[in-house]
């Protein structure tokens, strides 16, 4: 009897806590239509790279879902609306949900040669420093496509930056597709030390003691943690993590390093002051190099990037091309896209390493919006942050010195991007591809053009210049002032260098016709027709074909 009686008081407190929640389907569905109708009223701008109706869409289907998700669904399913929008700032607030999510207890990292464990918790010791080769049986390349829809990513830096932490939670690999049913043990694939070997991992709630400690999203060895990088030595860039910036002097390369990790004032010294003090070490000792870091660097209040910017400037004696490196990355993100955007638009900095997280021309500044019934938080942007003209907006700012780094590299912390800086020599590296190939160009020198482009093409150090759009545009720009026998050199050298892009080869047909090579306009428009059957490539080459048979 006393068994029963325990029985019904905790049947009793379960149908209270849930009396408590009072969620019905239909709150979730007023919210939605609330989220909708704000949206439309006050955030229009925000259709940039989706459109109204396709938003509208996924209201419609999710507000039809609804009765038949479980909460967490209904949220991944918010999650995803908002994320449509592709705007980091624009998303909505994991951490104040209404429903309760857990997390695993592990930090992963996408390094250049796979998704690692890079921290865990200490009861999972054996798959620190494990590649993922799959959740719950699925390959980690299908789980990460499929939980990327939550991530309010602009680009695929910022997924890679920020969007890892959702493959920690059950509740969006559930809502997500990646697990069939709910449950908080997830089990990895893991490779380590040539072993394939699989481990169960529990979660606990999302502000659990198991809770990773992370700087910057980088594991620390610490209490329960466990991290994966050799602690009995520090690179530069994971260095005085207590201060927001700080720099040193690398006597054996003439270098100044800083590395400076949020567009804010550290309390002990203000960014105005710091950089003075920069600035003026620079201008009294034996310094030929400075290489600011801010690969690590999220953002934060941008009216603060002046005296960066400024004291830049105005020390000639590092803002020289060869001198001045700037380390960028996948966290790279809102006031710091504006820092480095600035620096690439007023001084001569080289960028090296990754791809930034942000889109070069952004909406930032968010305004938090709470859903009426669900009280569900959901930040919306409201500010254009516009740096460049919009021709030369792009995904994310990308360094002209590409280097990503390894596990092997993050765990015996050799650090490749800043060797890069530091190793620089312009004998070794075109900052100007298109202005090194256009001086082979009229000296002559055809052949080492083209077995340079070859060379650079295939070169992963190069591999964020866009060097078919560059040759087409090239191309186009000689055509347009009648130099055709140099523009279809141009487009024959575009489409062997790539010779799978259908709009090279609608170029090199376009070309051919205003020559009056019909025969070749015809064989090459209908190549890149069979390349791009259903494509925009595709349909302007039909066009066109149609065009060069009329006036045969």
């Amino acid at each position: 009897m006393k068994n029963l009686t325990l029985l019904f008081l905790a049947l009793m407190f379960i149908s209270s806590l849930h009396a408590q929640d009072g969620l019905s389907p239909a709150d979730w569905q007023a919210d939605l239509r609330f989220l909708q109708e704000t949206v439309h009223k006050d955030y229009p701008f925000l259709f940039k790279k989706i459109t109204s109706e396709q938003f509208d869409a996924e209201v419609e289907k999710l507000y039809q879902e609804i009765p038949g998700l479980e909460e967490h669904e209904i949220f991944a399913g918010l999650a995803r609306i908002v994320s449509s929008f592709q705007y980091g700032h624009t998303s909505v607030g994991f951490r104040e949900a209404p429903v309760k999510n857990h997390r695993l207890p592990l930090n992963l990292y996408w390094f250049s040669d796979g998704v690692y464990i890079e921290g865990i918790h200490k009861d999972y010791e054996r798959a620190l420093g494990a590649k993922v080769l799959e959740v719950e049986g699925v390959p980690v390349e299908k789980a990460l496509a499929a939980i990327r829809p939550i991530v309010p990513a602009e680009n695929d830096q910022y997924f890679k930056g920020y969007g890892l932490n959702f493959l920690n939670v059950p509740e969006v690999l559930h809502a997500q597709g990646v697990i069939k049913e709910l449950k908080n043990t997830i089990t990895f694939t893991l490779e380590k030390d040539g072993k394939v070997f699989e481990q169960a991992i529990s979660a606990v709630e999302a502000h659990g003691h198991h809770h990773s400690p992370t700087h910057y999203g980088f594991s620390k060895t610490e209490g329960e943690w466990l991290g994966s990088r050799d602690e009995k030595a520090t690179p530069y860039y994971l260095k005085n993590l207590d201060k927001i910036y700080y720099f040193e002097y690398l006597p054996e390369h003439k270098t100044v390093y800083v590395r400076h990790s949020q567009i804010q004032d550290d309390p002990g010294e203000a960014i105005p002051d710091f950089y003075e003090r920069v600035f003026d070490f620079i201008e009294k000792n034996d310094v030929e190099r400075l290489v600011l870091d801010v690969r690590l660097n999220g953002g934060g209040n941008n009216y603060k990037n002046k005296p960066i910017v400024t004291g830049i400037i105005r020390t000639e004696k590092i803002n020289q091309p060869g001198k001045l490196f700037v380390i960028i990355g996948r966290r790279t993100f809102s006031a710091c896209q504006n820092l480095v955007n600035e620096l690439d638009n007023y001084t001569n900095a080289i960028f090296v390493g990754e791809p930034t997280a942000e889109n070069i021309n952004f909406y930032g500044d968010n305004n938090r919006i709470e859903l009426p019934h669900t009280k569900a938080p959901v930040y919306l942007s409201f500010a254009w942050w516009q740096d460049k003209p919009q021709w030369e907006n792009g995904p994310w700012l990308a360094p002209q010195i590409a280097v990503d780094m390894s596990f092997d590299d993050y765990r015996s912390n050799r650090d490749p991007a800043l060797d890069a800086a530091l190793n620089f020599s312009s004998d070794n590296f075109i900052l100007d591809p298109m202005g090194y190939f256009k001086e082979l160009f009229m000296a002559g020198k055809l052949e080492k053009l083209e077995s340079e482009a070859v060379r650079m093409v295939n070169d992963p150090v190069y591999r964020f210049f866009d060097f078919e759009t560059e040759f087409n545009n090239t191309g186009y720009q000689l055509m347009n002032i009648n130099q055709l026998e140099p523009a279809l050199m141009v487009f024959q050298l575009n489409t062997r260098l790539f010779p799978d892009s259908a709009n090279a080869w609608d170029s090199l047909a376009e070309a051919n016709w205003k020559a009056g090579n019909t025969e070749k306009a015809i064989e090459y428009y209908s190549k890149a027709i069979e390349m791009d059957p259903e494509g925009g490539v595709g349909a302007n080459a039909r066009a066109m074909l149609k065009k060069v048979k009329e006036g045969r």
